[in-house]
Order: C-alpha cells, then sequence, then structure tokens
C-alpha cells in the first residue's frame, strides 16, 4: 500500500509538479488548492503525511497547521512546510506551529521526495510511542495496556499490535495483506484468514465497553478503525 500525501498548494504548476513526481516516486498525491479543500478532504481520511504551502487564498498554511496539531486525527500526520519565505524567523515559525520539515521555494523535487520518505521513516506507527485515544479507547505503546472507558483491557501481543495499527490509521481501509506485512511482518508466512482470527478476539476483547464497534469489516476491502 503507498502511502497517501496531501500535497495543499494553490499555484497550479507548483502543485502539479508535487503529484507528479511524488506519483513517480510510488506515493499516492491527493490535491488540495486550499486550506478548506484540505479540512473537507480531512474528514474523508488521514493521509501518512501533508506538504503544505505557506501562503494560501483564505486560511494561511500556518493557520491551518496550528488548527491541525490541535485535533486528535491530525496531530501526528508528520507536515512539511513549503514556501518562499527563507528568512530564520519564518522557518522558526513554521516549526513552532506544527512543521516537521521546511522546504523553500523553488525546491529540488529529488530533495523533496527525500524528505517526505524521511519523514515517513520517522513516523512509523511500529515506532511511535505517543499514546492514543479515540471515544474513550485509549492504548498506551510505552506501557503496552489498553483502557476502555478506563477499565483495563486483556490483549495478546498480536492482538496489541494490530489495534495499534488500525488505530495509527482511522478512517483508512487496510487490507488483509497489509495487516499481514505491518502486523506480523513480512517474513512471516501465514493465511490471510488468520488476521479474521485475531480481528474476532481483538472485538471480543472490546466490547464490554462497547469499542467493537469501531472496527468495521469493509467488504471486499479488509477492515477501517472509526475514530468515533
Amino acid at each position: 500500500m503507498s502511502a497517501r500525501i496531501l500535497i495543499v498548494e494553490d499555484d497550479p504548476g507548483i502543485r502539479e509538479l508535487l503529484r507528479v513526481n511524488l506519483q513517480h516516486a510510488g506515493f499516492t498525491p491527493i490535491c488540495c488548492d486550499s486550506a478548506e479543500a484540505a479540512a473537507a478532504e480531512l474528514q474523508l481520511g488521514t493521509p501518512d503525511l501533508i506538504v503544505l504551502d505557506w501562503m494560501l487564498p483564505g486560511r494561511s498554511g500556518v493557520d491551518f497547521a496550528r488548527e491541525l496539531r490541535g485535533t486528535t486525527r491530525g496531530r501526528d500526520v508528520p507536515l512539511l512546510m513549503l514556501t518562499a519565505r527563507a528568512q530564520e524567523g519564518d522557518k522558526l515559525q513554521g516549526f513552532e506551529t506544527g512543521a516537521d520539515d521546511y522546504m523553500t521555494k523553488p525546491f529540488s523535487p529529488r530533495e523533496l521526495v527525500a524528505r517526505v520518505r524521511a519523514l515517513l521513516r520517522r513516523a512509523a506507527p511500529e515506532t511511535t510511542q505517543t499514546p492514543l485515544e479515540f471515544a474513550g479507547l485509549r492504548l498506551e505503546p510505552e506501557t503496552l495496556r489498553v483502557f476502555s472507558n478506563g477499565e483495563p483491557v486483556d490483549l495478546s501481543p498480536t492482538e496489541f499490535r494490530l489495534l495499534h495499527f488500525l488505530m495509527r490509521h482511522p478512517d483508512r481501509v487496510l487490507s488483509r495483506s497489509v495487516l499481514l506485512d505491518r502486523v506480523w511482518g513480512d517474513n512471516v508466512y501465514i493465511e490471510e484468514r488468520t488476521v479474521d482470527v485475531h480481528i474476532r478476539r481483538l472485538r471480543l476483547a472490546l466490547t464490554p465497553g462497547g469499542h467493537d464497534r469501531l472496527i468495521e469489516t469493509v467488504r471486499g476491502g479488509g477492515y477501517r478503525f472509526l475514530p468515533q
């Protein structure tokens, strides 16, 4: 599954340059020309990374970044700020509002792709220790604990990793093959129906708190974690 990159850029030429280069690099680009359009896109699902222009019509990229970091869905999404403003004070403002990296225009498409890859590696869900919480379901990677409405949930290590991966990708349809690769590892050869068995056990463990409803079966697609 290729990483989904949300491009928020109002200049059609630069937007197309970003789209072509990111697509050529194997990513799935999604293009928006304003903060409002990007906010609407985020309601449909969380991207793996956002490339955000500073100067946007209406709401600026800086304001959008600040609002994004204040939400549960957007607080951990890697953010690459793209702008013509090259002064040190501008860069500091960009980082202070939540940018993970900062590139000035004109930019090298090859360097931008390299930085995107570096940000995605740093944000790998297997390494993050940030607690996740949706609708009263809380997962703590550092302590390997899960709470449903404040009550502890007993999960096996595999079920914990499975729930962690699902919660790190809310609203995304994740196929069984992707879950096998990312939760069990791509060097483990087991049948895809193994995922169904563990999903069933995971739902059973989450049923007392009513959080089994957050794991949706998508017919012909796989599974999706619903953040609400």
